[in-house]
């Protein structure tokens, strides 16, 4: 389960735009070894990395025979030379085509990849980007968290399938919760934990149980408390939740809501299995929601439009859900 990191500069990132978190490739592995196989033939866009340091392009370089894949285009937004953290500010950004023409080449050198100049910055809402947007079947990235419900909409208006890190309060996000109430996103495989770490510019302060500097002198944060959000279909939104309570019988551990007509519900462990109405669980329920399990009715709020209370306290964000398969 993940944890809240007092002053996670993750959560900074919307406000003062600190978006510099970059995806380690044993991460990037961890996930993405289950979706091999929507991967034969399809053409994967990179467009927040720098293909001569992301590690996004890395693996996907690396695994091109083994993934089946047609083309691997990486864009990145400015020209930032070899250097991660470099804040020069330039004209225009770059992008690279790779389909594995080049396989006896170290394509991890950088005077080895062929860089295409953008007239443009390579911002991804630009018109240059949008364009390589559109000749790809799949985006496969770390976007910068402070633009993260503006890129989305913009992946979903294009249609594309996608597989992408955000924060978990992501969930929370009126577009986003939209997007997974209406079946057209969900949680990836690994959360909070699961992804380590984000390597962050020397400025940066390093926080989190596993924060360190590694061996090659990057500095490691951990917030703990990132997701993958995708609409890749994983084995995982297949898996019932194993149901062990019951309701009747233990009334008193699920109160009822002041504003609402439906229980409380605190751990998703705790969901009664033969309860019949409405219940109210935390947001990280939907690390585990089965759609053929449970529906999911709406988010956060009340009849009366305003949070949902207990005897006059809110809970942490409660999603209202209603179980599809009653256990008596």
């Amino acid at each position: 389960m993940p944890r809240q990191v007092q002053h996670s500069l993750l959560t900074k990132a919307k406000t003062n735009k600190k978006d510099e978190f970059y995806t380690q490739l044993t991460d990037i592995e961890s996930e993405l070894k289950h979706y091999k196989s929507h991967f034969k033939d399809k053409v994967v866009f990179c467009n927040c990395d720098d293909p001569r340091i992301s590690n996004f392009f890395n693996y996907f370089s690396g695994n091109f025979e083994n993934f089946g894949l047609k083309k691997i285009i990486t864009a990145c937004y400015g020209n930032q030379e070899n250097d991660l953290f470099n804040y020069k500010e330039t004209e225009n950004g770059f992008f690279i085509e790779y389909t594995g023409d080049n396989g006896e080449k170290n394509i991890s050198n950088a005077d080895e990849i062929n860089i295409v100049q953008l007239k443009g910055d390579g911002d991804f809402r630009s018109t240059e980007s949008i364009d390589l947007l559109k000749q790809s079947d799949i985006v496969v990235t770390n976007p910068p968290f402070s633009l993260f419900r503006e890129y989305v909409d913009q992946i979903i208006k294009h249609d594309k399938k996608f597989l992408i890190i955000g924060n978990i309060n992501a969930i929370t996000y009126k577009e986003i919760f939209k997007l997974i109430k209406e079946d057209k996103a969900w949680l990836g495989i690994n959360l909070g934990r699961g992804i380590s770490g984000f390597i962050v510019p020397e400025h940066y302060e390093l926080y989190g149980t596993e924060a360190r500097i590694d061996s090659s002198g990057n500095r490691i944060v951990s917030p703990n408390n990132c997701l993958w959000l995708t609409n890749l279909d994983t084995f995982k939104r297949h898996e019932d939740i194993v149901l062990s309570k019951t309701y009747y019988g233990n009334e008193s551990e699920y109160p009822k809501y002041d504003n609402y007509d439906g229980i409380n519900v605190n751990k998703t462990k705790d969901i009664p299995m033969d309860y019949n109405g409405f219940m109210g669980v935390p947001i990280t329920f939907l690390h585990k929601f089965n759609p053929e399990q449970f529906e999911i009715i709406k988010f956060r709020k009340g009849n009366d439009e305003k949070d949902l209370s207990i005897n006059g306290k809110c809970p942490y964000f409660r999603i209202i859900i209603k179980n599809k398969r009653l256990q008596i």
